[in-house]
């Protein structure tokens, strides 16, 4: 087979076995080269892919860097092909499964696999919330292969090729038999399109996973004690830099040095939270909250909707406007950073949590994440392009104006 060009990429990326696949149903050549970071991003490499990274695809037409248009570039490479879809129609729901591949599968399959792995910085939210995204995709791919034995028509286009692709680490890693058992449409689709004589040559063997990957802390290293050789010399200089050595006998605790907040290292902000805290604290809501949309920092700052997740077992009022309180109370850490508004609503063995919180960066922090109560709440982003048709319930929750409000706690 003739070769349409190279790509540029680590060992087993199934972001480039789409190039693979397609130039192989189109009776093509996808060459693989072995990329080193460490050495291969040099200034030319960078004159070509820009932004530095890989698949990167290399050939004497065109040089492209991202893997989707990788892929569609080889389903392209037959005159003609049924890859891309044969009528306007088919053509439409071939892109519109290639995105719903990059954004609903492999952006949230890599929010939740990724810090598993150890590439990213695990943060339990957003992993969890990763992971309710991917479930939610799967939903919505399960009904649709409900009835269908391939995405677009009735055989093999790059739909399938991105979407099965994109699925290939969830599947492997995560997608566990309890989990497949739920989505038993999607499962039979990977199953039987990944056993493809294609597919096997570019992916291998698919081998279900067994156990999924968990989250495993990093063991907290012990710091090393002072070498017996160097202690003369460290006595000796104290000794010169103080006229009156220690008490070796004082076994007082010395406080620990002060952890600065990762939140402290994010770039500054025009909006006050002191400020917004006073002015909440002193004026009527509706005056307030005109300053808040007025002065909100959207980049600095994030809006999240907070639900309390066991309302079927709350009881009497006092009791929930109690748990609010405990919640609170072990934010203590985030009184810098946060603020918010838990309201109670409903009657006495018929009520439920809610409220809104602001908080600075665009992620849940430790400082909130790592109070006790927090597992207990979900907590959903609430996005800029939202802000205008979310106003009014904000407004709602701050001035505890909510239909059936009954008591609520300010965390401020």
């Amino acid at each position: 087979m003739a070769s349409i060009g190279t790509i540029s990429t680590y060992p087993n990326n199934a972001r480039a076995a789409k190039a693979v696949i397609a130039g192989a149903y189109n009776g093509v050549k996808v060459d693989l080269k072995d990329f080193d970071f460490a050495k291969d991003v040099t200034p030319e490499f960078l004159a070509k892919f820009p932004m530095g990274k890989v698949p990167a695809f290399e050939s004497s037409e065109v040089n492209l860097f991202e893997s989707s248009a990788i892929g569609y570039y080889a389903a392209l490479a037959k005159e003609n092909s049924g890859l891309v879809g044969k009528t306007a129609v088919e053509k439409a729901l071939v892109m519109q499964w290639i995105l719903f591949a990059e954004n609903e599968i492999a952006a949230n399959v890599g929010g939740w696999v990724y810090p598993l792995l150890g590439y990213q910085t695990y943060i339990k939210p957003n992993v969890d919330a990763a992971q309710e995204k991917v479930k939610r995709a799967m939903a919505a791919l399960d009904k649709i292969l409900l009835t269908k034995t391939y995405l677009v028509g009735e055989e093999i286009t790059y739909a399938d090729i991105a979407v099965v692709c994109n699925l290939s680490l969830p599947y492997t890693l995560v997608f566990d038999k309890a989990f497949r058992s739920e989505y038993k449409n999607v499962t039979r689709y990977f199953t039987t399109v990944a056993g493809k004589d294609h597919f096997k040559a570019a992916l291998g063997e698919v081998k279900l996973c067994e156990t999924p990957l968990k989250f495993v802390p990093a063991k907290k290293e012990k710091k090393e004690t002072a070498k017996k050789e160097d202690a003369p010399k460290k006595e000796k200089k104290e000794k010169k830099k103080e006229e009156v050595a220690e008490d070796p006998m004082d076994d007082t605790p010395k406080p620990a040095p002060k952890v600065k907040s990762a939140l402290d290292l994010l770039p500054p902000s025009k909006f006050v939270m002191d400020e917004w805290k006073r002015m909440y604290s002193n004026n009527k809501t509706d005056v307030a909250m005109k300053w808040f949309w007025e002065n909100h920092d959207s980049e600095g700052y994030s809006l999240w909707r907070a639900d309390y997740k066991y309302n079927d077992e709350l009881t009497l009022v006092f009791m929930s406007c109690n748990l609010i309180g405990g919640f609170f109370a072990r934010l203590e850490r985030a009184r810098k950073y946060a603020f918010g508004s838990m309201i109670v609503c409903g009657e006495n063995n018929n009520n439920n949590i809610a409220g809104y919180f602001l908080i600075r960066g665009q992620t849940i922090p430790e400082e909130v994440y790592d109070a006790a109560d927090f597992e207990s709440y979900n907590f959903t982003k609430i996005e800029p392009s939202q802000y205008e048709e979310k106003k009014d319930e904000i407004y709602k929750y701050m001035a505890w104006e909510v239909e059936g409000c009954q008591d609520g706690k300010i965390f401020k």
